[in-house]
């Protein structure tokens, strides 16, 4: 129902101009739960404040970091629009946990453990239900990340937002010790690559693959893809395409944990928007090429799909993960070692490629 204009004699209130305050209360209180539920003790509640507080060490054993150089490491992100997919669908809930890991894997690459996480929720109109539901799935998000959901904002902006429209960003810390940076400078050639497979498209390409949707009828089959599980109809197919972005920061960071004297692990690279050509030699020196071979793994039957429609293979691996949601790049002693570890923490692990003397540019081989 359209909203009634006050006539030129009334005078103007906030619910008139758009905003309802009441319902940013209503929103509150119902957000309090999924977000306590990802404290530790190392964050201080002061209930109603204007700012959260993090405890950077903490005295119980469980928690003690006695961090001698500690480095905070900072990152933030959206959802982009898989927002639009996730609302169409009636799917908003697991965006919020594409919201965390966005932020905190892009911290996980130097090495850092995500300390607390921020969220910004921008709207046309506040559903206190709905909002919460989003925050219910920032909160599994930085419950599958270990780190604490510390606070974040909503806006109500009916002039800027289209009806049921909104917008998702967030913000993460993180902490390590200097000496402990992993920002691939130690990188030459020989070192291994291990490439982590992906849940999916995750959370980039999708104004790419929305393209893609128009182009598929309701009741036409898909393209047929060789990859296992093969994808039968169309809402299957948008039910892969949403799953949530995978978090990759507890195994990662026990295997690291692992290594605390070696500097085993020489670089790390989350495989987001530009896919590994456009990721992975940012980490790498310009002394170095990144080989991939195209036939380490197979790419997954969303992707597939996705390719048939109508996109050409280079451009595929130049938009998407095709697969490949991590990569570390390790020194070859240990790749095996390193490998094995990440299968017994439940990550699917691709011997990828290899480091060559080259010009800092990532080389596909088939």
């Amino acid at each position: 129902m359209a909203q009634e204009k006050p006539t030129a004699c009334e005078n103007l209130t906030y619910r008139s101009a758009g905003v309802d305050i009441d319902a940013n209360d209503r929103m509150v209180d119902a957000i309090q739960t999924s977000l306590r539920r990802t404290h530790d003790p190392r964050v201080l509640w002061r209930g109603d404040s204007f700012a959260g507080l993090f405890c950077l060490d903490y005295s119980q054993k469980l928690l003690r970091r006695n961090y001698r150089e500690p480095v905070l490491v900072a990152g933030t992100d959206g959802v982009g629009s898989k927002l639009l997919l996730g609302l169409e669908a009636g799917r908003v809930s697991d965006l919020g946990i594409d919201l965390v890991a966005m932020s905190v894997n892009d911290v996980l690459v130097m090495g850092a453990e995500p300390l607390f996480f921020l969220d910004y929720v921008a709207c046309h109109k506040l559903k206190p239900e709905w909002v919460a539901k989003i925050v219910d799935g920032v909160a599994r998000g930085c419950t599958q990340a270990g780190c604490s959901l510390l606070g974040g904002e909503t806006a109500e902006m009916p002039d800027l937002y289209a009806p049921e429209h909104f917008d998702l960003a967030g913000f993460c810390v993180g902490v390590v010790e200097k000496r402990r940076i992993i920002d691939g400078r130690d990188v030459e050639p020989g070192d291994v690559v291990l490439g982590l497979a992906s849940d999916g498209v995750h959370s980039n390409g999708f104004a790419l693959v929305r393209r893609l949707l128009e182009r598929l009828p309701d009741k036409e089959p898909l393209p047929p893809s060789v990859a296992k599980p093969p994808i039968a109809t169309r809402g299957e197919f948008i039910e892969r395409l949403l799953c949530p972005t995978r978090i990759y920061t507890k195994p990662v960071l026990q295997v690291l944990k692992r290594y605390r004297r070696k500097r085993v692990v020489r670089a790390m690279a989350h495989i987001t928007g530009g896919g590994l050509e456009g990721n992975v030699p940012r980490v790498v020196p310009t002394n170095c090429d990144v080989c991939v071979s195209r036939t380490a793994w197979t790419v997954p039957a969303v992707f597939q799909v996705l390719q048939r429609i109508g996109v050409e293979e280079e451009e595929m691996y130049r938009v998407f993960n095709m697969g490949i949601g991590f990569v570390l790049v390790v020194r070859p002693a240990f790749a095996e070692s390193v490998a094995e570890q990440l299968t017994r923490l439940g990550e699917t692990v691709f011997q990828i490629g290899s480091i060559r003397e080259g010009t800092g540019k990532l080389v596909m081989e088939r």
